[in-house]
């Protein structure tokens, strides 16, 4: 939230690096060089020169090579950069003034969410912003005990954070592995989500068969997290907010996740627990 506005460096690097990259992506995305040319729309002989490193692309090109393969935005400055080019996307932290307008949005939205929870993630689930009814629900079902990370995933994973809470932790748990297996097949060159990913895995109790991908998991049309405190239960469903076309990399990777209850038993407690903040 408090990093500057900063400007990727240009290194130069051998044309390779640009074929190394391709590769990946492909793989990632499952597409041969016939695949990728044709979607793009250049030559196949053209995209195996440049995947060897016999050719050097140009920045269109390149353009169109990171729209077939739908690659994020910090991920086409790498590109770019591994071709010898400037970056075209800047990355700009949330709390400078050229973003104002938009951080201004997001804390609409989160405001707007109350009494239910609501928070702003960035792509490897740092909670980077929350609401009042986020810090309020995990109070209460957490017994006043402060969380020691300030990553999402941590603290479901985490025996002695979040996750005591979570009453249905190995649903919610499993569905969030998955994802976050997506998410590293999707983006080979995140070295970060990998750590991540390892990290997680590390926890105690978490079932050997989470290690590999399961390919033929199909995503549950509606994910119910149920918190639990003594006979108090809290049921919610989630739904994500993503920033339409974004052009510079910081909002490319953020997202607002709002939560909703499930029955009128957690929508009571929420406002119950609102209404008692209040008085105090």
């Amino acid at each position: 939230m408090n990093r500057a506005h900063t400007s990727l460096p240009n290194t130069v690097v051998p044309a390779s690096a640009v074929g190394a990259l391709l590769r990946e992506w492909r793989a990632a995305r499952r597409m041969s060089q016939l695949d990728l040319a044709l979607e793009a729309g250049v030559s196949a002989r053209h995209l195996s020169c440049v995947e060897t490193g016999k050719a050097q692309p140009s920045r269109d090109m390149l353009a169109r090579l990171a729209d077939a393969l739908a690659m994020p935005l910090r991920e086409r400055n790498a590109l770019l950069m591994a071709a010898g080019f400037a970056p075209k996307y800047p990355e700009t932290a949330l709390a400078t003034p050229e973003l104002e307008q938009m951080r201004r949005a997001i804390e609409f939205i989160l405001v707007q969410q109350e009494p239910y929870p609501a928070f702003l993630l960035n792509r490897h689930w740092d909670v980077l912003m929350a609401n009042k009814a986020a810090a309020r629900i995990g109070d209460f079902v957490m017994r006043g005990k402060p969380s020691a990370h300030q990553n999402m995933l941590r603290q479901i994973f985490d025996p002695d954070d979040f996750r005591q809470a979570v009453a249905n932790w190995e649903e919610v748990a499993g569905s969030l592995i998955h994802h976050l297996h997506n998410e590293v097949a999707a983006s080979p060159s995140d070295t970060k989500a990998r750590e991540l990913l390892d990290e997680i895995l590390a926890y105690p109790g978490v079932p050997a068969r989470w290690r590999m991908r399961d390919l033929g998991m199909a995503p549950s049309p509606l994910l119910t997290t149920v918190l639990r405190r003594d006979d108090k239960e809290m049921q919610f469903f989630s739904t994500i907010t993503t920033f339409g076309t974004p052009r510079d990399v910081t909002l490319d990777e953020l997202h607002v996740e709002c939560c909703f209850p499930v029955d009128e038993a957690t929508a009571a407690l929420c406002r119950e627990l609102a209404q008692a903040e209040a008085a105090v």
